[in-house]
């Protein structure tokens, strides 16, 4: 078997950016995929999310790209606009060695910048269906000259809708390109889009590994986003921690909450993909030598951390993905010993949460987290502690004639201890401990609780007392669509958020009954929301969205 880079084919500039993000062995998925995209052959990849499919299609496409053209030469799909900026963040990283001009497209973002970039010249598009679309139509994104199509996450795409999407984007490229398809599942629907669009595919599949979380503890705790660093310090405080990966989503987001975490009193060390090799290195060492105690990373650059003594992993960023969630939490209870896992999420990811327990068939336990009574509790056993410890060795014969010393002077010994006390708890002063605001739970954890058998009457009662939205700034709205029709959260949040191009995260409640969904809409975009009616669609059917 191939067991480095190396023998891949890659190009001088690629072998350099992996070597610099701390790569050393390829996983299955890239030993398969590289050379046969590299050779020009269409592909279809199935595996999971942290199988390092990402560098599986982005190094062969960084490799094919021609210099100096000023349209798109390679276009990648992603379902989620989430999964668009982290396969985009990723190709920048491997395309660091070269002229690469990358360009991430999805809802929620100004149309001005991406089409300011698109007139500039870009080699890689990577985007969301809806948006690419959008793009199309108003003639500023051409295809015509893409040599490489990447569908990432087929089969997320189908069931959210987009494959009508997807048919509609291939047509605008040339035949005679080069298609590769990854999809954890193959079902029918996307098996006949294959057998359209790709020609005589060669099929890599990755067996889904097992999942390992059952000797984790896991956590998580209900907070408001804006309290998020003063409740880790919170825990930290608390929490008995021998060494801590800490999980955020973006670079940016690494050195700020390291620097957060130092100002705090608690010292971290960012770990960005942004690191040259060797001061990487040097960080992974100093944290295996237990010199640092608290990693703050990126999934990107936390891949190919392999230490075996890490006690807790933090979810400061939630995962949209469950199957990151468990990659990231098996980095703790390694080698026989105990973890934990803590996730601090805010309200409107309780969903979210349910999905990675649903998952992983294990329930993520929720715990208050510790008040300001608990934290000085804890801070004076913790003093209490090491003055019984000193007084147990019997030790320090200098601190013994300095306190005689000062008793000849005339000073009580009870006033010396307070004094010396007082000189010991100064460094706590540098770590002050944060007011956390109370955090307001989402009307919409009513409709996630198991569900009870009661009459249509009942049912349609209970529909009619919701179609007002308890939220400040938001409109209920009705979608002719609902558990009968195999409706999920996401599949709502999905259609709504591609469709009117509006920000996922400000959709509001969902309350999801048999034959229809009540969704709160920030009134601002209650008209972008209506406007698209006759383009929504989730699994294929037709849906349409209405005031209620």
């Amino acid at each position: 078997m191939t067991n480095d880079f190396t023998q891949l084919g890659l190009q001088a500039p690629l072998l350099q950016a992996t070597e610099d993000l701390g790569y050393t062995d390829p996983t299955p998925i890239q030993i398969g995929v590289i050379p046969l995209m590299l050779s020009g052959q269409d592909v279809i990849g199935q595996a999971q999310t942290g199988t390092g499919k990402t560098a599986a299609f982005a190094l062969p496409i960084l490799q094919n790209l021609e210099a100096g053209q000023r349209v798109p030469q390679a276009l990648v799909l992603a379902p989620t606009r989430e999964l668009a900026m982290q396969v985009a963040e990723a190709m920048v990283d491997y395309g660091r060695h070269l002229k690469v001009r990358v360009l991430a497209v999805y809802g929620g973002q100004a149309y001005g910048p991406q089409i300011g970039q698109l007139k500039k010249g870009v080699d890689v598009v990577v985007g969301t269906p809806g948006r690419l679309m959008d793009l199309i139509d108003r003639k500023v994104l051409d295809l015509k000259s893409v040599t490489c199509v990447v569908l990432d996450e087929a089969d997320e795409m189908l069931s959210m809708g987009f494959i009508d999407d997807i048919e509609s984007i291939l047509q605008e490229t040339p035949e005679t390109r080069q298609t590769t398809l990854f999809s954890a599942t193959l079902p029918k629907q996307i098996r006949h889009l294959a057998a359209r669009y790709l020609k005589d595919p060669q099929e890599v599949t990755i067996e889904r590994k097992q999942l390992t979380v059952e000797a984790i503890e896991q956590r998580h705790y209900l907070v408001n986003e804006r309290d998020k660093s003063a409740a880790l310090a919170r825990l930290f405080e608390t929490e008995e921690i021998s060494s801590a990966l800490i999980f955020v989503r973006t670079r940016a987001g690494t050195s700020q909450l390291a620097n957060e975490l130092g100002r705090r009193g608690f010292p971290a060390e960012a770990l960005s993909g942004e690191l040259e090799q060797n001061a990487r290195e040097r960080v992974l060492e100093r944290f295996r030598q237990n010199q640092i105690k608290v990693l703050v990373a990126t999934d990107v650059a936390a891949r190919g951390l392999d230490i075996d003594d890490i006690s807790h992993v933090f979810n400061y960023d939630l995962p949209e993905d469950p199957e990151i969630y468990v990659h990231r939490i098996g980095r703790t209870g390694r080698a026989g010993k105990s973890g934990t896992a803590i996730s601090l999420i805010n309200p409107k990811q309780t969903g979210l949460l349910r999905r990675i327990e649903g998952f992983t068939r294990q329930q993520v336990r929720r715990v208050k987290l510790p008040t300001l009574e608990e934290i000085k509790e804890k801070r004076e056993d913790e003093l209490l502690g090491q003055v019984r410890i000193w007084l147990q060795r019997g030790r320090g014969q200098r601190e013994r004639q300095i306190i005689l010393d000062l008793m000849e002077e005339g000073h009580d010994p009870v006033d010396i201890a307070t004094a010396a006390l007082k000189i010991a708890r100064a460094e706590e002063k540098q770590r002050p401990i944060a007011e956390i605001s109370e955090v307001r739970e989402r009307n919409s954890s009513a409709s996630n609780r198991p569900v009870r058998q009661h009459t249509r009457r009942k049912s349609s009662q209970r529909f009619k007392n919701r179609t007002s939205s308890h939220e400040e700034g938001m409109v209920r709205m009705t979608l002719s669509a609902g558990k009968s029709q195999g409706i999920r959260p996401n599949d709502v949040v999905g259609a709504i958020a591609f469709h009117a191009d509006i920000p996922g995260y400000s959709i509001g409640a969902i309350h999801i009954d048999d034959q229809q969904t009540l969704v709160d809409v920030p009134e601002k975009f209650v008209n972008k929301v209506l406007a698209r009616n006759g383009k929504y669609k989730i699994r294929r059917q037709d849906i349409k969205l209405e005031i209620a």
